[in-house]
Parts: C-alpha cells; structure tokens; sequence
C-alpha cells in the first residue's frame, strides 16, 4: 500500500515591496502546483524583507490580522489549483499585540487555522521579542480555530501535518509534542543566515550543519518527515543560507536546496512508509512518560 504526497517547496529572496514579493509567492505556488506539488510551503515571513534585524516601529506596520486579506488571495489560490498552502505571516492579533504566525489553507480553499511561534529568539540580527508575543502555552486545539492556543496539527487534504516556525526547530518538545498530536509531516517555515561580517568558513559551516542536524534529528526521533523551508539573499547583515530540505523518518535527505538560488521543488514522499519506521525503530513505544517531569523545570540544581 502507498499514501503518496508530493510536497512543494518555495525558497526565494524579498525585497522591500511586500506586494511584489506576494505575486512573486502566488507565481512559484503555480509553477510548484504545475510540477504536481499538493502541500506548498513558503518560507518565513516571505511578504517582505526579515524586518526583525532591527528594532523599528514603522515595522509594525507590516503585520495583518489572519484571516485577512493575505489568506483569503490563499485561499482563493489553494481553491483554484487544488493545494494545500503553508503561509508564514506578520499577525496583529489586537493593538499592541502582534505574533509571527503560519496560517494553512485547505486545497478546497478553506481556511484550516494558523499556529503562532512559541519561541522566540532574541539576538543581533533576531530581535523578535521586540515585535512578537509567544504563542499562548496551552497545548492543544480549540473550538475556535480562528484563535488557537499551543501546538497544533492540521487535517489537510493530503495528510496531517504540524507546523513549527524557525526558533522553534530548536526545541525537540516542540517536535515530539507536535508529532504525539499526530502530524506526519512536520514544516519548518525559516529565516536563518550568515553574519556577513563572520569570515571564518568553519564557522559559517558548523552553522548551517546544526541546524540541518537538529531537524533531521526530530524527523529521526519523531518517525516523521520534515520539511524545512528557509529564504536566500542577502538583507542588511544577514546572508541567508538557503538550503531548505525534505529529510525521511531515518534523517535521510530526500531533497538538498542549493545555498544561494531561488528554488521551486516538488518531490514525493510515502506516507504509508510512517509505519514501518516507528515499529522498526519504536521510539514512542519504549517512552519512559513517568520519568519526565524533570523537564518541566527551567533547570534543575543538583
């Protein structure tokens, strides 16, 4: 038996005008749809430069209630080609209340809900704490879709999936949370780069190696496909590495975006496949789940 899906995936460079990097997303989701794509991923924040590598008011600006104006152009697109989109947006949840959230559209055009980041990093070039409130720390589902609280999976069309965002990647909770809630595929929406003034190549390498490692880690750990999208150019100081991947339930690399190109990708995965991994490696089986409660303290002193 098979359950194939053929994920999509959209790594780009913005500039400074959000409409044109909009049309510049809506045209390579067509050209990832023509290609046989059914899940289509975008990266972080892909409406306009990462604005985060400063603190500035103005910036606020950017942001747009979800739903609003951006997912509903989605959901008219994800209507009209039979896709499920992935899209990482600027939320202004309410005056003074602003979120870096992903919203998924059903390839009826449906609007399924959104996830807000959880983590949120702060550091030169990722100042996010300036812009972004954590996403509310209840795990689990609402009613309300509209406003969800935690992590979350989404019953799309061609597969359940969960999606995480960037700093998120970071945090094996996360991903075990987010698998345990079902997700087969778990989407990494990213913005992650190079200081440009760092000249030391080892450096630059053992970055970019931690952070693919990390998450195919979590496919490994997990039994779960990973999918990974990250943006390339180079804004302010920041050369962002490209290098977006789709690794299999083993860390196996299925797919290896280049470093500095745009790239529109589709490539198929096997469901089905999910079984056979978590019995041969039973990882969730053999939890210790009365052992954990260590990791609910921010540190432990001995």
């Amino acid at each position: 038996m098979t359950k194939k899906v053929n994920i999509g995936i959209v790594q780009m460079s913005c500039t400074d005008n959000t409409e044109d990097n909009f049309n510049k997303a809506t045209q390579k989701i067509r050209e990832a749809a023509s290609q046989g794509a059914q899940i289509i991923c975008l990266q972080e924040l892909f409406k306009s430069l990462y604005f985060c590598d400063v603190e500035d008011h103005k910036n606020f600006e950017l942001a747009e209630a979800i739903p609003g104006p951006s997912t509903n152009a989605l959901s008219n697109l994800a209507g009209e080609l039979g896709v499920v989109i992935i899209a990482s947006l600027f939320e202004k949840r309410a005056h003074g209340l602003y979120h870096n959230t992903t919203a998924v559209l059903d390839a009826d055009g449906s609007y399924l809900g959104k996830y807000r980041k959880m983590h949120i990093p702060d550091d030169p070039g990722y100042y996010e704490k300036f812009y972004f409130t954590p996403g509310d720390a209840v795990s689990g589902e609402t009613e309300d879709t509209s406003d969800p609280v935690g992590y979350r999976t989404f019953d799309t069309k061609f597969a359940k999936i969960g999606v995480l965002i960037c700093w998120d990647q970071w945090y094996p909770e996360a991903a075990r949370i987010t698998s345990l809630m079902g997700a087969e595929i778990l989407f990494y929406p990213t913005a992650i780069g190079w200081d440009t003034e760092e000249t030391d190549p080892v450096i630059n390498e053992e970055q970019y190696n931690a952070w693919q490692t990390i998450q195919r880690s979590h496919a490994i750990a997990n039994g779960v496909y990973v999918v990974s999208v990250n943006r390339v150019g180079q804004e302010a100081e920041q050369q962002f590495w490209g290098g977006s991947f789709i690794a299999n339930p083993h860390g196996r690399l299925l797919y290896l975006a280049p470093h500095e190109e745009e790239v529109v990708h589709t490539h198929e995965i096997d469901l089905q496949k999910l079984d056979h991994y978590r019995t041969t490696w039973p990882f969730f089986r053999d939890r210790r789940i009365d052992s954990y409660k260590p990791i609910l303290k921010r540190y432990i002193d001995n």
